[in-house]
This record gives structure tokens, sequence and C-alpha cells, in this order.
């Protein structure tokens, strides 16, 4: 994995990890799931110009998930399931700030 767009999907905004940016400079990202702490911290020191001083990292398992729906009178149940995830939380050095609201350049 070498592209740097291919591993980062998108930042993850809670109110715990705006907190957590503000107070201990780290940032939450949901990533590929076979990405290792290595390949995500090059892929975030390059797509941000940032220093990253750590890197951890969770696989989050999707849950089973049932739907009833209504059909000509009928109850129609289907199960199904979320995919499972990672999420990978980066730590950034003194300084180091991302700012995920940036506009691109116009």
């Amino acid at each position: 994995m070498t592209i740097k767009n291919y591993i980062i999907y998108r930042p993850l905004m809670t109110e715990k990890m705006s907190r957590l940016e503000e107070s201990e400079r780290k940032y939450a990202f949901e990533v590929h799931p076979s990405a290792n702490k290595h390949e995500i911290k090059a892929a975030v020191e390059q797509k941000f110009d940032v220093t990253v001083t750590k890197v951890a990292t969770q696989n989050r398992a999707g849950k089973a998930k049932g739907m009833t729906i209504r059909s000509n009178g009928r109850a129609l149940r289907t199960r199904g399931h979320r995919p499972s995830w990672k999420r990978a939380i980066v730590t950034l050095a003194e300084g180091g700030k991302i700012d995920l609201f940036e506009v691109g350049a116009e």
C-alpha cells in the first residue's frame, strides 16, 4: 500500500475526538483494514505534512442488523450485517495540527 488516499478513508469527528484534538493532539481516521501502523503513519505525514509520534489501531466488528418491511399486508423480515472496519488514532508531535475543515485551494 503506497497510495496515501487508499489507506486513509475519512476522518472521524466525534465529541470525544474533538476534546482529544484540543488537549492531546490526537486525531482519528477510518483506515484500510489491512493497513499497518507504519503505513498509516507515513500516509498521515505525507498527506497532512505533520510529524506523527504514535499510532494506535482498533479493529471494529460490524453489528448484526435486522429489518422488517411491510409489503402488501405481509411483514418481510431480513437479517444483515454491517461491515467491519478499522480505526486509527494518530498522535502528533508538539506543535502539530491538522485542519480537517480546510477548504481546498481557490
